[in-house]
């Protein structure tokens, strides 16, 4: 039988097979987004003696009732917005499960959504597979005039069209670091008060944001919150990715089409888990000093690299420092991510990799992205080796 393939463009996703790489050529990982690290011992017992205390079936589809109060209380102090935990709030299957049963269940055939190039590659092929069409809208690259990446506001509007049904928004924005300003979430005011589209907001990496700034959630402009489903992740806050648990805001229209989704993707998440998060989210004080922990890594992997032949990027959020490589070689960023691998043991992430066309010159900028979410000797050890480049 021959099966014509919903994704024929798509293979394994450049973290599985860099991360693959690393393993083959015992290579230092500094690629893929995961800690090197368990986290706190508490939430461990937590989830112990929720298991002890019989917590193994079932919990109700939307989430425990615990936890989504516990995240209600939480957007509420930290961005203003109130959502009923009741009717507004959805525990997920990681973020990524948030992501994609948002689109599925509002974008349908020839739809547009206009998503913010480079981006997590989750976005295109969730498009796809809901039957709309992705528009891609590039960030501008850093050059010598900007050391960043940043929003160009007027491209973004200019793809605004009668088909359009959303936009996808990823601030802290992976791969690049940077974060959204009030004068952006301005400007996607304007947007959306012309057309009324509606927003998906990527903000799992929500408590990591440097130098003093905060993070500034779609949930904390009333006309935005309105339009927007709000996504976050419990594994980056709280050093648990592989635990897969993460959350969706969103009013309650939206929430009722995002539920009927969600519990035929996977009905419901993990019961311990869920149960132990919503004690240990009881105390504020670990997602509130995450920022100040992760910026102790940055700052470590930064200074090591500026004492190498790369030019580290500023970083203003997430766990990821992009770095060029102009001063080491003309390959291409899969190419130099592959050769740093196989000759020098540490490996990294391609930024072309989160372009439509990797391939393509407008994509390799001669970057790559480093993830510092990692123990300081497996950093100090990946700077001994990237010294000698």
């Amino acid at each position: 039988m021959i099966l014509q393939s919903k994704l024929p463009n798509i293979g394994s996703t450049i973290f599985s097979t860099m991360s693959q790489l690393a393993v083959t050529h015992n290579a230092i990982n500094l690629g893929q987004g995961f800690p090197d690290f368990n986290p706190d011992k508490q939430l461990i017992q937590y989830v112990t003696d929720a298991m002890l205390n019989g917590h193994n079936q079932y919990p109700p589809m939307p989430g425990v009732p615990d936890l989504r109060e516990q995240i209600a209380k939480k957007v509420l102090d930290l961005y203003g917005r109130s959502y009923d935990d009741a009717s507004e709030i959805t525990v997920t299957s990681g973020a990524t499960e948030a992501l994609m049963t948002a689109i599925l269940a509002t974008v349908g055939s020839g739809d547009e959504v206009i998503v913010i190039e480079p981006f997590y590659d989750l976005y295109i092929p969730a498009i796809e597979l809901a039957g709309g069409k992705p528009v891609i809208v590039p960030l501008s690259a850093p050059d010598e005039s900007r050391p960043t990446y940043q929003i160009d506001w007027n491209r973004i509007e200019q793809s605004v069209g009668p088909k359009t049904r959303m936009i996808i928004l990823n601030f802290p924005h992976n791969p690049t670091g940077i974060n959204l300003k009030p004068a952006d979430l301005d400007e996607l005011e304007k947007i959306v008060a012309d057309t009324g589209i509606l927003l998906l907001s990527d903000e799992a990496y929500e408590h990591i944001v440097f130098d003093g700034r905060r993070h500034h959630s779609l949930a904390s402009r009333p006309l935005l919150a309105e339009h927007a489903f709000v996504v976050s992740s419990f594994g980056k806050t709280y050093h648990t990715t592989g635990w897969k648990v993460g959350y969706c805001c969103a009013p309650a229209g939206l929430t009722k089409e995002f539920r009927k989704v969600h519990q035929f993707v996977v009905f419901t998440v993990s019961s311990p888990m869920q149960v132990g998060l919503s004690r240990y989210m009881q105390d504020p004080k670990p997602y509130l000093e995450l920022s100040a922990y992760y910026q102790k890594k940055r700052d470590r992997l930064t200074s090591g690299l500026a004492k190498t032949r790369f030019e580290p990027l500023p970083s203003e959020g997430t766990f990821f420092l992009l770095a060029r490589y102009d001063a080491i070689s003309s390959m291409s960023e899969l190419e130099f991510a592959n050769w740093l691998t196989v000759e020098h043991g540490v490996t990294v992430i391609p930024v072309s990799a989160f372009y439509e066309d990797p391939a393509a010159p407008s994509s390799n900028h001669h970057l790559v992205r480093f993830c510092f979410a990692k123990q300081d000797q497996t950093l100090d050890a990946a700077i001994a080796k990237l010294q000698k480049v």
